[in-house]
């Protein structure tokens, strides 16, 4: 059996950062924390904290932390359905790691987790990143599961299709104006400044390339980690860029944002993935996660 004080203090330790805060969290003092730890440790045979600031866990550590976090939901769940069964004491709610796209945050992932925390008192703790590399950080334990584009098999994981994200590239009409005159073409194109929504973001890259429009001169772009400013800053003129269709439908019916090119939207597959160890633990949240994908999501692309 585990020491589950231990793992308790490990993660602690890693969600906080130190042993200090660790400690204040655990109201315990940062000696038997380490204490704690130490014995973990020595029972698993390997180091599970990376001293330093912050402190952080080793793949192994990770990993527990992660078992921590499914016995939980576990206990959680069985409290709720059988509250006969567990001591009657006061249990913090369990908290789920998930690692999401800021394009699905933006538009379906929304309805999913309305749903979710609306049906028990789970929290959520989320982690944005590229939709190519949320499952890396399911890969190294960060989170318990996550939306991604990565269809492969990913070890110990299910993975299942939600359906595609379809992407249209666009612009205002008076950058359409300024820019493409001539016609969208790979010169034209090359000189447009593209809105680009952090260094992991390949969508325009991958757009051009479909079509035939990658110069090997490299066109300007601005930098802008927001949806909301990213889809600002196409209507008001400072780049063309990739957008989710569900997300910019209004300023298309509208006219405040144009399509670069008829026809040439580009659908970006996604899966939701999890440990098979936390499939038991996560079934309510999964079933919440593919219902909202159904109701936004084009089918998925057929194998």
């Amino acid at each position: 059996m585990l020491d589950y004080a231990g793992l308790e203090a490990l993660a602690a330790v890693v969600r906080e950062g130190s042993f200090e805060r660790a400690a204040r969290r655990l109201h315990v003092t940062p000696s038997a924390v380490s204490q704690r730890i130490k014995q973990l440790e020595e029972r698993v045979g390997q180091v599970l904290v990376q001293r330093g600031s912050p402190c952080t866990g080793t793949d192994a550590g990770r990993r527990l932390c992660l078992h921590l976090e499914q016995v939980a939901l576990l206990e959680n769940q069985l409290r709720r359905t059988n509250p006969d069964l567990l001591p009657d004491m006061p249990v913090p709610a369990p908290t789920l790691k998930l690692a999401v796209n800021a394009d699905s945050l933006s538009t379906w992932f929304m309805d999913a987790m309305a749903a979710f925390t609306a049906g028990g008192n789970e929290l959520l703790d989320l982690r944005i990143d590229d939709q190519e590399h949320t499952g890396e950080r399911l890969r190294q334990g960060e989170v318990i599961a996550a939306v991604t584009a990565t269809g492969a098999a990913i070890a110990g994981c299910n993975t299942w299709p939600l359906g595609t994200m379809r992407y249209v590239a666009a612009a205002s009409p008076g950058f359409i104006a300024r820019y493409f005159a001539d016609g969208v073409t790979a010169a034209t194109l090359a000189r447009a400044p593209i809105m680009t929504f952090d260094r992991k973001d390949r969508l325009q890259d991958q757009w051009m390339q479909a079509h035939g429009l990658t110069s090997r001169t490299h066109a300007p772009r601005h930098f802008l980690p927001s949806n909301f400013g990213y889809v600002r800053a196409c209507e008001v003129g400072m780049g063309w860029g990739m957008h989710p269709l569900t997300l910019i439908g209004q300023q298309l019916a509208e006219g405040r944002l144009v399509q670069l090119l008829p026809n040439t939207a580009m659908d970006v597959p996604l899966y939701w993935a999890h440990p098979r160890t936390a499939q038991v633990a996560l079934e309510r949240l999964t079933q919440c996660v593919m219902a909202a994908a159904r109701q936004w999501l084009e089918p998925p692309l057929a194998a």
